[in-house]
């Protein structure tokens, strides 16, 4: 029996890739679970414990701190383990780091906690995104990638809900416990992944890329371009290290993966996320109205990625910058001023957090989804491995930057000058994608490959 006849249709073969991609694009719900389970633990770890600013700015960070040795190592990981692999091992450590975190006996424990629960987030935020660009046809690339952020988001907003329901007892290890459940709930999911065709030709397993592609596309047609458009790029000896030693054009790209990821952190989204509550307290509000308002937060965040989703294969990649960047300009200035002038009454407090969801609705339509969309997108297939990690880990190292600054910032320079500092970043970032980062929307990967190897302008290489 031929391949054609046993070739799924096309309308199952999309059914396996979408139902494939939201199960990887999980990962992301590891990520976002313990982004905002920390935010409403803060002020009940601090009564506990009763430590300083500057120690919760270390308990929250350390999380970034191992995210970002994860993802260093999650670039050797994928490449010899797998993409799959690499997922399971993360998945693993998620469960074994919530549990630690929850039964904590000191803040010096809790910092290690944190320490292993960045580790998994780390090679899942790495492997995930590489996994979804490998897996997806380009004509709904950006959308699977996309549902990566939303997953973040989702996880968000229910460790913001969660925490909202145990902030009456103040039993935070619960808070930070509880999170072990999804967690192996995605370990078993991950198991019955497919691994990525594109490391299967990696490893020379040939046959099992193509029986994949086959479940993955439905056309036996297709499963040969793009078969052929894969052992194309794998011609080229180079790759990781060496490849970035020596081919300047492959430096372009990495250099501007990490851009990209410096770029999203410091748009100042993940100090709303890690220190909502305390943000809330700045305005006025009291302990409950804080968890509540960290919750619309979530929500918020959620419903403004399916704005990314529907527009990132339609408009494009830039122009959703362009907007994103400017929401977020705008937001942050104006919670400066407010905060500059005073919130003295119900009426400036409602409308300084409008003006933060603004702010929120900015990055989860934009820079949220689609920083991971082209990090996974301009890097070559024999150096993607190398190239995502060091984009990456710059996340990681940002995030921890922001994380272990921003009391810091309010306690140093004032509340408003420090939301200030924020906007006037998303104003650099406007002008930085015009002139470096490029639309590839609709472009397959070996085409912004062989752009990229060409010499061609960054901002040109989706061309």
């Amino acid at each position: 029996m031929n391949a054609q006849a046993i070739a799924p249709s096309s309308a199952q073969s999309k059914a396996t890739v979408v139902f494939v991609c939201i199960l990887a694009a999980l990962a992301g719900l590891m990520f976002g679970l313990d982004v905002g389970v920390i935010s409403g633990a803060t002020q009940f770890i601090q009564a506990e414990y009763k430590v300083s600013d500057h120690t919760i700015e270390w308990i929250v960070s350390a999380m970034m701190f191992g995210a970002a040795a994860g993802a260093l190592a999650a670039s050797w990981l994928s490449g010899h383990l797998g993409r799959k692999r690499s997922l399971v091992l993360g998945a693993v450590l998620f469960v074994i780091g919530s549990l630690l975190s929850g039964m904590a006996w000191s803040p010096e424990t809790l910092i290690a906690s944190r320490v292993v629960l960045g580790m998994a987030i780390g090679i899942a935020s790495f492997t995930a995104p590489l996994y979804l660009a490998e897996v997806a046809p380009e004509y709904i690339r950006g959308a699977m990638i996309s549902t990566y952020q939303l997953m973040i988001t989702i996880g968000i907003l229910v460790a913001f809900l969660s925490d909202t329901a145990f902030s009456y007892s103040g039993a935070w290890r619960w808070m930070l416990g509880i999170i072990a459940v999804p967690g192996a709930l995605f370990l078993l999911g991950v198991l019955f992944l497919p691994d990525s065709p594109r490391w299967l030709l990696m490893r020379g397993r040939r046959q099992e890329a193509i029986d994949v592609l086959q479940r993955l596309r439905g056309d036996s047609d297709v499963v040969s371009r793009e078969i052929a458009d894969i052992d194309e790029q794998l011609k080229t000896p180079q790759r990781g290290w060496h490849m970035f030693l020596e081919n300047r054009n492959f430096r372009r790209s990495v250099w501007l993966g990490v851009l990209l990821q410096l770029m999203q952190q410091f748009t100042g989204m993940n100090v709303v996320m890690y220190y909502a509550p305390r943000i809330f307290q700045v305005m006025g509000y009291d302990t409950a109205a804080q968890m509540w308002f960290t919750a619309l937060v979530g929500l918020t965040n959620v419903l403004a990625t399916f704005i990314a989703i529907a527009l990132i294969d339609r408009w494009g990649r830039k122009p959703i910058l362009y907007t994103g960047f400017t929401v977020m300009a705008v937001g942050l200035a104006v919670v400066g001023l407010m905060m500059h002038n005073g919130i003295h009454d119900q009426g400036t407090q409602i409308f300084t957090v409008a003006m933060l969801l603004m702010f929120i609705v900015g990055f989860a339509m934009s820079a949220g989804p689609l920083i991971w969309t082209l990090c996974s997108e301009i890097q070559p297939l024999k150096g993607r491995d190398f190239g995502i990690g060091c984009s990456t880990f710059t996340n990681w190292a940002c995030n921890y930057l922001v994380g272990i600054s921003f009391l810091s910032l309010l306690n140093g320079i004032g509340n408003a000058n420090t939301f200030w500092l924020y906007a006037g970043l998303n104003a650099v970032f406007i002008v930085l994608t015009f002139w470096l980062v490029p639309e590839t929307k609709g472009v397959t990967l070996e085409q912004i490959e062989r752009n990229l190897m060409s010499g061609k302008r960054l901002r040109d290489i989706g061309r």
